[in-house]
């Protein structure tokens, strides 16, 4: 799995940049379905956090349905219970991708990338828009 990175120092807590840099991994087909995540201690060790802040994150990527904790196995990324096909992830990811690059290339900020997507997110109705 690609290392993961946190802030301590950062507005925003610190399970809730390990939940969404691992829901990225998994839309960017990084993690699988089937994948297993680290143990809570070890992914816990070696970011210098609290195992109960790993905890936390997994809870609530398993809360969205991203991965299934079982005992034996630990927790791995489940398999989605969307329509969108793995390929048709991946095919996003791409032109998300683009967009990410073209953005930084004009000198935006990435806070400022994010707004703008939020923004059109909000402007779409679709299936599963607010």
């Amino acid at each position: 799995m690609k290392t993961l990175t946190v802030d301590l120092e950062g507005p925003v807590p610190v399970y809730e940049q390990i939940r969404s840099q691992i829901t990225a991994l998994v839309s960017l087909g990084a993690l699988t379905p089937g994948d297993r995540l680290p143990s809570s201690r070890d992914l816990a060790r070696d970011l210098g956090i609290s195992v109960g802040t790993v905890q936390r994150a997994y809870r609530e990527l398993e809360a969205t349905g991203a991965v299934v904790s079982r005992r034996r196995t630990g927790t791995v990324v489940a398999v989605p219970e969307h329509g969108t096909s793995e390929a048709d992830q991946r095919s996003f990811a791409a032109h998300a991708t683009e967009l990410v690059a073209h953005g930084r290339a004009l000198g935006m900020e990435d806070s400022v990338i994010l707004d703008v997507v939020t923004g059109l997110l909000q402007q779409h109705d679709g299936p599963t828009g607010g």
